[in-house]
């Protein structure tokens, strides 16, 4: 009986904060499609009202003057300077139309209260940084779509949600307003005699690939702006990295789960973090760092800048931004809903298991006669990882791999020598499959198709980068675990324009509702929600 009426409890009460969740994640849907709404109205009726013309000048230009006191406003009171940005006169010189012309080319989209007074830059001499920290972009013709939205709003102190494919060069749209942060607190800090406690840069990533990604960004610009930069992840020696921090490194760039331990031993302390990035956001919520993430945001300073970036808009996302984030300006490129690349090409090939190793030998006469084009091949399982490796270097092939069973040092020498070609072809698990920045990987092959559509998606988004086209050719097998997957692949190949297969339509091409990827059908029931919080449970003597 007792029993019994404590199940019930227990039952209503999560039944309540389910419903409040609901609740709250709808409300904050509604106030966004409202904004979305709101936005192309506004700019129709400033077309529309002709009249007054005069009148409508003057308040247009208290409205600029407001909008530029609101620029101001994140240094006031602060201990610390957010603000670096002055519009260009090239800039400042863009047209309504030519604004409306490079966002509808893009597939922009600016959501957020202070988004109209910025423009895209379309050169990198319209970020006015001074020459040393501008030399990191010296490699690169033109900032890409993120870029040029992302920098005027960061470089203005504001914080910003940024959505975008793999590829589209995120790395670079928060680390050049992050430099100039850096290099100013560096100054006012020596200026005031302040010691620091810990780093002003804290850069948060899924992987510690990713993360690795992330550092070398930022050990090129360590000549340049004089700054020590430190990457910490787990798998290897903690000593290092203490010593690192130690030493007074302006840069963290971390995982969480080793960050927390880091915390956790007294060696890093978060509370002068005044710029704090939240990279691949939507991988490390699906992966169950959600509490992890809110520890580290909390140990941060009250009044940084925050930067959240993610290749997709989840309720789960969508939740934590609006709870850590100060006004943030929400830049999308494509669409919020994951989508592939369209300077991809696909290829699917529905095959059986056995003809895969022959088929991938043909595909690499093919596609790598050359023998120094890279080719990344992605496989499912590590022991497979191992196969698919000793096989092609048995046919004379030059391959390498990277999976879990390899120590970091291996792996991260094997990525090495793909990067610089030295070893043209990389066998891998998906653990490669996101944040990897390798420069031109003409080809992705996909020995075996990923057990999610995101994967996939993150997968083929390896080639196609930086504004280069790029091929994707996967088998897709008969069998059970394929076929689940099947409604999806063809939707996510429609949507880009893509030439479905025949065979494909001889699979149930229905999409089947998600489990969630870390319980399956036994967990939570909301997929890609936040995991709910402990209940406490207290029994009377």
């Amino acid at each position: 009986m007792v029993l019994s009426k404590l199940t019930k409890m227990v039952t209503a009460n999560m039944d309540k904060m389910e419903s409040k969740k609901k609740r709250k994640i709808q409300k904050l849907k509604e106030e966004e499609s409202a904004k979305e709404e709101d936005a192309p109205e506004a700019e129709q009726n400033e077309a529309e009202v002709k009249p007054k013309k005069k009148k409508k000048k003057e308040h247009d230009d208290t409205s600029e003057s407001s909008e530029k006191e609101t620029r101001k406003d994140p240094d006031e009171n602060l201990p610390f300077r957010k603000s670096f940005y002055t519009m260009n006169e090239t800039t400042e010189a863009l047209s309504k139309s030519d604004v409306k012309g490079f966002r509808e080319k893009h597939s922009i989209t600016l959501y957020g209260k202070g988004r109209k007074q910025f423009k895209p830059l379309l050169s990198f001499a319209e970020l006015g940084f001074p020459k040393n920290i501008m030399k990191i972009c010296d490699q690169f013709d033109a900032p890409t779509p993120i870029q040029s939205e992302c920098w005027p709003i960061l470089a203005s102190g504001k914080d910003i949600i940024g959505i975008a494919e793999t590829g589209s060069g995120k790395t670079l749209a928060f680390t050049m307003p992050a430099l100039m942060h850096i290099k100013d607190r560096i100054k006012t800090d020596a200026a005031m005699g302040k010691k620091r406690k810990g780093p002003i840069l804290l850069i948060i990533s899924p992987t510690r690939e990713l993360a690795m990604q992330s550092q070398v960004v930022l050990e090129e610009a360590s000549d340049a702006v004089k700054i020590q930069s430190v990457c910490v992840y787990g798998g290897v020696a903690k000593g290092p990295q203490i010593g690192a921090l130690r030493k007074g490194a302006e840069v963290v760039v971390a995982t969480p789960g080793r960050l927390i331990d880091l915390m956790n031993d007294g060696f890093c302390d978060l509370s002068d973090v005044s710029y704090l990035v939240l990279d691949e956001a939507d991988r490390m919520l699906d992966q169950g760092f959600e509490r992890d993430i809110r520890r580290i945001i909390s140990e941060t300073h009250p009044q940084r800048q925050t930067a959240l970036f993610s290749a997709t808009w989840p309720d789960s996302v969508r939740e934590l931004a609006h709870e850590f984030l100060n006004g943030p300006i929400k830049v999308t490129i494509g669409s919020d809903d994951l989508a592939a690349g369209t300077r991809i090409t696909q290829i699917v090939e529905v095959i059986d298991d056995q003809a895969r190793l022959p088929r991938l030998n043909q595909l690499l006469k093919e596609y790598h006669s050359s023998r120094k084009n890279r080719i990344l091949i992605f496989v499912l399982y590590k022991k497979e990882a191992s196969r698919i490796e000793t096989s092609l270097q048995n046919k004379g092939w030059n391959a390498t791999s990277i999976h879990g069973d390899k120590t970091q040092i291996a792996r991260t020498e094997a990525l090495e020598k793909f990067r610089s070609s030295e070893i043209p072809l990389l066998v891998a698990t998906d653990v490669a499959a996101r944040g990897l920045d390798i420069p031109d990987v003409d080809y992705v092959i996909n020995f075996s198709f990923p057990l999610t559509i995101e994967d996939y998606v993150h997968r083929i988004g390896r080639t196609g980068r930086a504004g280069k086209s790029g091929i994707a050719h996967t088998f897709f097998q008969t069998g059970p675990a394929d076929k689940a997957r099947a409604g999806e692949l063809v939707k996510v190949l429609k949507d880009a324009n893509q030439d479905v297969p025949k065979e494909m339509s001889s699979f149930d091409l229905n999409i089947k509702k998600k489990e969630h990827k870390l319980y399956g059908a036994f967990g939570p029931k909301d997929y890609g929600q936040p995991m709910k919080k402990a209940v406490k449970i207290t029994f009377d003597d």
